[in-house]
């Protein structure tokens, strides 16, 4: 599927033009439903109980526009300036043994035995050691079948390397293109300060003197993992091709020691800025595990593997600001998972990309997803797993194959001013699903089967299936939402507990501007008592 921005724009403008008209011009996904969903959704409706529909107070509904973090000091001038060039540093080669930074990558019989072969013997890594290095130095400093200049600004990687604790590597601007040989078993590991300004940095496959494109998830190929104590700056540069399926070796990574190194080397968070630059056919596009405050602004993802942008466990603190995502190829084009707090989704574009363009998922709370262009995935725009307490506001959710917003199993969902239209399914999806059956780890992920939202303005219109579907709420509050365009013959159509009072909530919501309040007869009871 093809970029058409602008063709999508133009018919949401269409869609938004009037009072609710049933506008025969615009164009979508036409609709389709799977059969098991609606059957399990109509089992659910005969299990709840009753529920009651009444004006709700209008005043605890009202929000502030959400507060955005300052985004103007991130830049190449700001990446710059943190650079110390002062001290000159050292530059030696020693045996991958016995190596921390470099444990994850050899533990085992047959991650050993990766390096022992692309190297012919006993495998050895640089290390860059108590000052700063650019690749100039490192050329200068070691062997052509180690490390090597093979055209003016172009050095060839030929073993992994490593910058150490206190130490600094800046792939600089005088530096064409930093490449890592896919043949020799090459990647970078940052210990302590990586920066990568006005450049290039590609996995090389020698023998097609070219890019080590994807062809395969086991396929050994170079990555870039940034560890617990470390510092990464990518400015204004162009990462091609890194990662693979295996442990830390997703591609761009930042990310703490495994929880036995931690527990002994008790680094702090790793973090770092990943700005104005593209990355293209990556493994992740993007990859953090408990890390802090990383910034993730102003960057193009596409064509990656798996994910476009991934930070998981217990990361904090991000910010995700104004990147392109598109053309990722077996799943999400941003996700964030397992317990990713009070961080900022904002004013993204993500697209084409095979499942979702934004999720939210496993536990991950208190975050907000802003003012994001989330258009024509092939699943739904943007979804929310098992991840309470999360605010969505002011996001134009279009042309999605399958639901527009998809909540499940949270509470204390938040959608304001949205826009969810032209998608294949339903504008706003929420609902329940007992996951007891599947393979989840429910020490590491537990859920409750619950889920409650609030919905105030934006606009729902031409969505495949309906407006709304909700089963099975501990509460749904519905204010000021436009209702346009409905795609049905019959005119707007609710599902799930709404359409069971679907008059009763377009009467107090449409023709009395009131708020709504959706809930089951039980709560009212327990408020009572």
């Amino acid at each position: 599927m093809t970029h058409q921005p602008q063709t999508v724009k133009r018919k949401i403008g269409l869609a938004l033009l009037g009072s609710g008209l049933l506008l025969g011009a615009l164009q979508f996904a036409a609709p389709w439903v799977q059969a098991a969903e609606e059957t399990d959704a109509a089992q659910r409706l005969k299990e709840t109980s009753n529920y009651t529909v009444t004006s709700a107070p209008v005043e605890p509904l009202h929000l502030p526009t959400p507060t955005l973090p300052d985004l103007s000091g991130y830049t190449l001038e700001a990446v710059n300036a943190k650079i110390e060039r002062n001290v000159k540093g050292r530059v030696v080669v020693r045996r991958m043994l016995q190596q921390d930074a470099l444990k994850d990558f050899i533990g085992g019989d047959e991650r050993l035995r990766e390096w022992v072969t692309r190297q012919g013997g006993m495998p050895h890594a640089i290390f860059i050691e108590d000052g700063y290095v650019t690749p100039a130095d490192l050329a200068r400093a070691l062997p052509d079948n180690q490390f090597s200049e093979v055209e003016p600004g172009v050095y060839l990687a030929r073993l992994p390397i490593v910058v150490a604790q206190g130490a600094t590597l800046h792939v600089d601007p005088q530096t064409t293109d930093l490449r890592l040989s896919q043949e020799r078993g090459a990647f970078l590991v940052n210990d302590g300060k990586l920066f990568i300004t006005s450049t290039r940095l590609t996995a090389w496959r020698e023998t097609d003197n070219a890019p080590a494109t994807f062809r395969e998830g086991k396929e050994f190929r170079p990555f870039l993992v940034s560890w617990g104590g470390s510092e990464l700056y990518i400015a204004s540069s162009v990462v091609t091709s890194l990662g693979y399926d295996n442990s830390k070796s997703y591609g761009v990574s930042i990310t703490q020691y495994t929880p036995g190194m931690h527990e002994r080397l008790q680094r702090a968070e790793p973090t770092g800025w990943l700005i104005d630059s593209e990355f293209v056919d990556h493994w992740y596009g993007f990859y953090c595990y408990e890390a802090q405050n990383v910034v993730i602004k102003g960057n193009t993802y596409r064509d990656n593997i798996v994910y476009g942008i991934d930070p998981h466990d217990r990361s904090h603190g991000l910010i995700i600001a104004e990147n392109t995502v598109h053309g990722t190829k077996q799943k999400h084009g941003i996700i964030i998972s397992r317990e990713v707090d009070d961080s900022w989704i904002i004013n993204n574009k993500s697209y084409d990309n095979k499942l979702s363009g934004i999720v939210i998922d496993r536990n991950s709370v208190r975050n907000l997803i802003a003012y994001n262009e989330v258009y024509q995935n092939h699943s739904d725009g943007i979804t929310l797993y098992e991840s309470s307490h999360n605010l969505l506001w002011g996001n134009q959710v279009l042309n999605n194959k399958r639901h527009g917003i998809r909540v499940r199993n949270s509470v204390d969902i938040k959608l304001y001013e949205n826009v969810s239209a032209a998608n294949g399914l339903t504008g706003v999806y929420g609902h329940i699903k007992d996951l007891s059956d599947t393979d989840r780890n429910f020490d590491l992920d537990p859920f409750d089967a619950k889920i409650s939202m609030i919905v105030v303005g934006g606009t729902l219109a031409a969505n495949g299936s309906s407006p709304l579907s909700i089963d099975s709420p501990l509460s749904v509050e519905l204010y000021r939402v436009q209702l346009l365009a409905p795609s049905k013959s019959t005119g707007i159509s609710f599902a799930g507990i709404l359409g069971e009072k679907q008059e009763e909530i377009l009467d107090l919501m449409v023709r009395r501007d009131l708020a709504v309040l959706i809930d089951p007869v039980e709560s009212q009871a327990e408020l009572q008592d």
